[in-house]
């Protein structure tokens, strides 16, 4: 999968590409991301990219025209790339989104800073909005390396065991509780079903305490799986 990140801060992204499950991926070619630097396509010698917004208010507002002829630079390669604006607005992002988005080929992400993106760039040039919660930072770099990990995580050989895909909201499910050594520390033991060998009881015990997990943190999820 390719991943093209518009963006004011493009050196944010260097975080994820050099460490961790998103950078082994890059190395192994299973993705690849490409930073835009926004203010390249500013059409004055200041590079501004935003102005102030009509109606008064506080704050500047990202204009349309950088951010369009970014975009259509991106499309003359990738013209079916999915443009996505992190945004407070968006559709939140979920497990069953970030595995649906993990089949495609190529997405688009824009980042948007100050009071955002002037309307007619939502209306017209993107494909979804995606929020990853009901706050507010103070751009759309730190949501974008969020939503590349979620849909990186997704896409076939990344993880190095597949078994780890069988995470939280997998199923609808908070993850079971998990131990290792020491066998005993401070006079707490691992559970003993856990040292047993007996893989069944082992299954088992793991779901009751997935269920167990998420009807005590989370149990509106499980009216998810009614």
């Amino acid at each position: 999968m390719r991943f093209d990140v518009i963006t004011l801060f493009p050196d944010m992204f260097n975080a994820i590409e050099n460490e961790g499950v998103i950078a082994r991926a890059i190395k192994k070619s299973h993705l690849s991301i490409h930073t835009w630097q926004l203010r390249e396509f500013s059409n004055n010698k200041y590079k501004n990219i935003d102005d102030k917004p009509y109606g008064g208010g506080a704050g500047m507002v990202m204009q349309v025209k950088p951010i369009r002829d970014c975009i259509h630079k991106i499309k003359q390669s990738n013209p079916k790339t999915k443009v996505i604006y992190l945004s407070p607005q968006g559709q939140p992002l979920k497990h069953k989104l970030a595995k649906e988005l993990s089949t495609l080929d190529s997405i688009t992400l824009l980042c948007g800073r100050y009071e955002g993106v002037d309307e007619r760039i939502i209306e017209h040039d993107i494909d979804m909005e995606i929020s990853i919660g009901d706050y507010v930072i103070s751009g759309g770099e730190l949501a974008a390396m969020v939503l590349i990990d979620t849909i990186g995580r997704q896409i076939p050989n990344v993880l190095g065991n597949a078994d780890s895909l069988n995470d939280s909201f997998a199923n609808n499910l908070l993850d079971h509780p998990h131990y290792t050594h020491p066998e005993v520390i401070d006079n707490q033991a691992v559970p003993e079903v856990l040292l047993s060998g007996h893989q069944a009881n082992i299954d088992t015990w793991r779901k009751e305490q997935s269920i167990k997990k998420t009807q005590e943190k989370r149990k509106d999820l499980l009216y998810k799986n009614c």
